[in-house]
């Protein structure tokens, strides 16, 4: 017999921290309330989430777990402000991330036409001189003083792949960067939430406009010309789906370097094991997404019917995070260890840190593709590479949705 959590709105649930201070204990946390967890995210919205892997695959294929912010009661009951610093993410706009059944196939096709295992291949060549040319800048720099690697190496490459792929300027990459450090922070003012919103709308515009009156070999080109021939493609459709494709495809990215070296350097053995050759570096990203995923937390779906998870029910109407960070490190999925960072694993590439079902993420490929080549070019150029502080002193950036830092400081060595 299955009976319902308490779902009254002002009920018990696991604050999750805005400021992020220990994503660890914070997963933990989640994963021993069940494996359907009742949380309040930032700004006291509360809400569902589910912890463990194995229910989340259940719920990531189930139709009636939707993504039509309209089957949201708190939404429906004008419970949810127009200033709440994570609306930007709860209702971006109309794209294949916000919509289901055959909108979603229409939209997604022509993404993963372009993302395809076999045309994302033909970029290596491109992101192995990119990142050939950032490794020349910072052996450029003062050996002597710590770097950001963060900044100086994770940052670059995955917004330059990722720009080019899109079509967007690299003079406007300056301007993503401090928009969606605002759009994704759990610290934006709530006073600023609708200029932000506002800003990142009239920026993406911007672009499509450009593209509209001069075509390129780009996906936002491709997106246009498919309107235009029959697609059916909104140019808020257009809009969203680039923002959409900006956003993910560099801050995964970003978070999944920068994880894999603060694991590697935290665990020496670990990283022999790589440098000599014993292990591949497609471990060293598996594990890592696994053990570190860069998406702590993915806001949101909604249930258009009550769903059974277990001996519970997830109730019509309530909202559901998938929370990677906790699903992770599942015992029931990745035996006893799940909580230690082995590069051995057998059962790491059973992850789902990119999804599951009809929305996972179709930039994967890219984004193991750009790892696999960034990370083993830095360890063969700056294979003395130290942090520059404790693993345990590095600062969380105020972002429920991703396990991401604020800096790496680092010295190259």
């Amino acid at each position: 017999m299955t009976c319902p959590i308490d779902h009254a709105g002002t009920g018990a649930g696991i604050v999750l921290d805005p400021f992020v201070a220990d994503l660890d204990a914070e997963s933990a946390a989640l994963r021993a309330a069940g494996p359907l967890a009742r949380v309040v995210l930032p700004g006291g919205v509360a809400c569902y989430a589910v912890t463990r892997h194995a229910e989340a695959r259940q719920l990531l294929t189930d139709a009636r777990l939707v993504k039509d912010i309209n089957a949201w009661g708190a939404w429906q009951r004008g419970e949810i402000p127009p200033d709440w610093p994570l609306i930007g993410l709860a209702n971006p706009g109309r794209s294949m991330l916000t919509v289901d059944g055959e909108d979603h196939r229409r939209l997604r096709t022509l993404v993963a036409q372009a993302l395809t295992v076999r045309r994302v291949e033909r970029l290596r060549e491109g992101i192995e001189k990119l990142t050939a040319a950032n490794l020349e800048r910072l052996a450029a720099l003062d050996p002597s003083q710590p770097v950001d690697l963060k900044a100086e190496f994770a940052y670059p490459l995955p917004m330059a792949v990722v720009g080019d792929l899109m079509g967007v300027d690299a003079a406007d990459h300056p301007r993503l960067k401090s928009l969606f450090e605002k759009f994704f922070s759990t610290q934006t003012p709530p006073a600023e939430v609708p200029q932000m919103i506002a800003d990142l709308g009239e920026l993406f515009a911007k672009i499509v406009e450009s593209k509209r009156a001069n075509p390129g070999d780009d996906l936002t080109s491709a997106l246009i010309e498919a309107s235009e021939n029959g697609d059916h493609l909104t140019t808020e459709e257009i809009t969203s789906t680039l923002q959409l494709m900006i956003a993910a495809g560099h801050e995964t990215t970003i978070s999944l370097i920068v994880n894999a070296v603060v694991a590697l350097q935290s665990h020496p053995e670990q990283r022999a094991l790589v440098l000599s050759g014993e292990v591949p570096w497609e471990n060293v990203i598996e594990e890592t997404l696994r053990w570190s995923t860069p998406t702590s937390h993915v806001l949101i779906r909604f249930a258009a019917e009550d769903i059974e998870v277990g001996d519970t029910v997830l109730p019509k109407g309530e909202g559901l995070i998938v929370s990677f960070g906790a699903i992770g490190r599942d015992e029931e999925a990745h035996g006893p260890t799940a909580g230690a960072f082995d590069i051995t694993r057998t059962s790491a590439n059973r992850h789902i840190s990119f999804g599951h079902g009809p929305h996972v993420c179709p930039g994967a490929a890219l984004s193991r593709l750009e790892a696999g080549v960034a990370l083993p070019a830095l360890y063969a150029r700056f294979p003395k590479l130290e942090l520059a502080v404790p693993a345990a002193e590095l600062r969380n950036k105020p972002v429920v949705t991703q396990n991401d830092l604020h800096d790496l400081p680092v010295t190259l060595g």
